[in-house]
């Protein structure tokens, strides 16, 4: 049986390396740019909630650049999906330079929710982009229909944080069988 690795620091913090003290999330300055927010928030969320374990197996979907304009700018992004199990997606919302919100990824999260193997059970999916959390749940048996939780604004308070890791839990009990 190969090592595994240390469990993540239960704490809200990212290491400096060197003998400085652990950075507080919320202390990390500017908007979180591409691959911050799956390195900083996604990944040990799904890491604690158990879905790099089996039965569970992360496969990845080719990324989806994201253009939106409006009249004073123009927002560039990419989401990163991972599929877990062919019935919950994970959508990592990344942009440069400005914050873009997490609703700007729900269409192309329907999309992939839409394409789900099993059209007969309802597929999940959680959309984030390192400041706030969206779970997306897809009916299809019935004609489609969807319905979005609350945001959680993880980085606000350790509540809306385990907020989401617990939904990440149920979901994780609820497609495991």
């Amino acid at each position: 049986m190969a090592d595994r690795p240390p469990p993540p620091d239960r704490g809200r913090t990212v290491g400096s390396g060197g003998d400085a003290p652990p950075l507080p999330v919320s202390a990390i300055p500017g908007d979180l740019l591409e691959n911050t927010v799956m390195l900083l928030f996604a990944s040990p969320l799904l890491t604690l909630a158990g879905f790099y374990d089996p039965p569970f197996r992360v496969k990845t979907e080719e990324s989806v650049q994201l253009v939106l304009e409006d009249a004073e700018e123009t927002l560039q992004g990419r989401l990163d999906v991972l599929v877990l199990k062919d019935q919950l997606w994970v959508v990592v919302l990344e942009s440069e330079k400005t914050a873009l919100s997490v609703w700007a990824a729900l269409p192309q999260t329907l999309a992939y929710l839409t394409a789900s193997p099993y059209p007969e059970q309802p597929s999940f999916a959680l959309m984030t982009n390192g400041d706030e959390s969206v779970f997306v749940k897809l009916t299809q048996a019935d004609g489609r229909q969807y319905g979005i939780s609350r945001p959680f604004a993880a980085l606000v308070s350790n509540q809306e944080l385990y907020g989401v890791l617990q939904g990440l839990k149920r979901l994780r009990d609820r497609v495991s069988c």
